[in-house]
């Protein structure tokens, strides 16, 4: 079945499904982030949603649209982790059975809270391939649903969710900052964003040695992956058609940084906001603290993604 686009109204509908089964995120400011930009930023702190990261609004909104009969056989995916703990999550919230495809190289943070909401966990090569090969033989077998990590519009309008509350708390920004990876959060909170600010430009951010987004956007074809080769683990996913048409139509650019400048961001983001923000979080700021943007007197948006760090596997 064809699923609907995503539009402002159906990132409505899932913000009234996912209440009370996620969290409204705070919006952080820090004098002295500020001043080293010589801009106004506002911190969206997804490290403090449902289980450390914004992947539990899509998750929660896919799981609670589904019917029981669609669901009789529980959830299956594959993810790095944090959507899998989100999908797992949002699965013993509807009494479901999740089962989760990871790569063997999984943070073991990760690992363990995917397990910690009850997911069951089968490890694969850590190659895309292997990953929906494996999630594509358990769904045949067992006749689960499957909830891609981003390439599905019910995904899509929960992570759009953040857009809302975002520009509700802070409606005249300027510039909205995001990271991307396969395109879920990209394309969602940009719709949102779009919808409510049309002047706002949006940015996606996302590694050098993970930038078929950059690549796709520069070209206007949609490009394949190569073997991603970043420490923002959480944007090792490429572009699907549909997340790529939604960024070509509603994000205004997309810039890379290196692992350097992501690792710095996050050092620079846990000692002045003193929170834990993960590698994938910091890669939109990584962009403002090397200046790969100027954003000079904005009042600048930026979404932090996550919190879900391995204490033991600090990059520095």
């Amino acid at each position: 079945m064809q699923h609907p686009d995503v539009t402002l109204e159906t990132i409505r509908a899932a913000r009234e499904r996912i209440a009370g089964r996620t969290r409204r995120t705070p919006v952080f400011e820090n004098e002295t982030l500020n001043e080293l930009a010589g801009a106004q930023l506002y911190f969206k702190c997804e490290n403090f949603q449902a289980g450390g990261a914004f992947k539990a609004r899509g998750a929660t909104n896919a799981v609670f649209a589904l019917s029981a009969g669609e669901l009789r056989a529980g959830v299956v995916t594959h993810s790095s982790g944090n959507h899998g703990a989100a999908l797992a999550r949002a699965a013993r919230l509807r009494g479901v059975r999740a089962r989760i495809v990871m790569p063997d190289n999984s943070s073991r943070a990760k690992l363990e809270a995917v397990r910690g909401f009850g997911g069951e966990v089968l490890l694969c090569e850590p190659t895309l391939a292997a990953r929906e090969a494996l999630a594509a033989q358990l769904v045949a077998d067992s006749g689960a649903a499957f909830v891609h990590p981003y390439d599905d519009p019910r995904v899509i309008a929960g992570q759009g969710t953040i857009g809302l509350e975002l520009l509700e708390e802070v409606p005249e920004l300027d510039w909205l900052l995001l990271p991307v990876g396969g395109g879920g959060l990209a394309s969602g909170v940009a719709v949102a964003a779009k919808a409510m600010r049309p002047t706002i430009r949006v940015v996606a951010v996302e590694p050098i040695g993970a930038d078929d987004a950059q690549r796709s956007f520069s070209s206007g074809v949609l490009s394949p992956a190569r073997q991603p080769a970043t420490i923002a683990d959480g944007l090792r996913g490429a572009l699907s058609a549909r997340t790529f048409d939604l960024i070509r139509r509603h994000v205004d650019a997309i810039v890379t940084v290196s692992d350097e400048a992501i690792v710095q961001a996050m050092r620079t983001l846990w000692q002045h906001l003193k929170i834990i923000v993960e590698t994938s979080a910091a890669v939109p700021y990584a962009a403002v603290q090397s200046h790969q943007l100027e954003v000079s007197g904005a009042r600048v948006g930026i979404i932090l993604t996550g919190g879900n760090v391995d204490l033991d596997e600090l990059p520095w």
